[in-house]
């Protein structure tokens, strides 16, 4: 089972992204989230989509500004950006869980399954 996050690049302040999480090998995620980690810091919680109680998670920094959708068909996570602010700067990387326990996701250990991470830089 692999994860494959794309769509990251260079945007300045103002403008907007759309990343991609596109899962293979047959297995159910029952939540997928999005995590991102600048350098030095610690990987931070983005946002999560739980497919069981159907609800969304964002963090308190990307409220309002960040969108997360799902295309079961597809089998791919979609993480729309608009406003980017040069504090969203990171590498994103996209997870997922077939651990199903409810709550919001948002601790990367909650995750059994990562991708590759794709750089988002945003320039003031």
């Amino acid at each position: 089972v692999q994860l494959q996050a794309f769509g990251g690049g260079s945007v300045q302040a103002g403008g907007s992204l759309r990343l991609s999480c596109a899962t293979s090998g047959g297995a159910i995620w029952y939540v997928m989230g999005w995590f991102r980690q600048a350098p030095g810091m610690e990987r931070q919680f983005v946002v999560s989509i739980d497919s069981i109680s159907r609800t969304t998670h964002y963090a308190d920094s990307v409220k309002g500004r960040f969108t997360i959708s799902r295309d079961n068909a597809k089998n791919t996570v979609y993480l729309q950006m608009d406003s980017l602010k040069p504090d969203d700067t990171a590498v994103y990387y996209c997870a997922a869980t077939s651990i199903y326990i409810g709550g919001t996701y948002s601790v990367p250990s909650l995750y059994n399954n990562w991708g590759h991470g794709t750089q988002v830089t945003v320039s003031s």
